[in-house]
């Protein structure tokens, strides 16, 4: 990775405050980063009463239109193999 003289020191620095080699510290540092991305795409932020209704609605019974009713009672046309 290139960088400037300046942020290759200070991050020689920071590594030697650690303990660690550049290497190391550049790649915890990396990792950490990553993980923190990936928790923002995968997690959903919802204000508390809207997180309420909606397990409200899943907890309430499923009733099906008397047309899907009525084909929930035919054969199959394909089978799980």
């Amino acid at each position: 990775m290139r960088v400037s003289a300046e942020r290759a020191e200070l991050i020689r620095q920071a590594a030697a405050a650690r303990g660690e080699s550049v290497t190391g510290f550049v790649l915890a540092a990396a990792v950490r980063a990553a993980e923190e991305e990936l928790a923002i795409e995968r997690e959903t932020l919802v204000p508390a009463a809207f997180f309420e209704q909606l397990l409200a609605a899943l907890d309430t019974e499923d009733e099906a239109p008397p047309e899907l009713q009525a084909l929930a009672g035919h054969p199959r046309v394909f089978e799980r193999g």
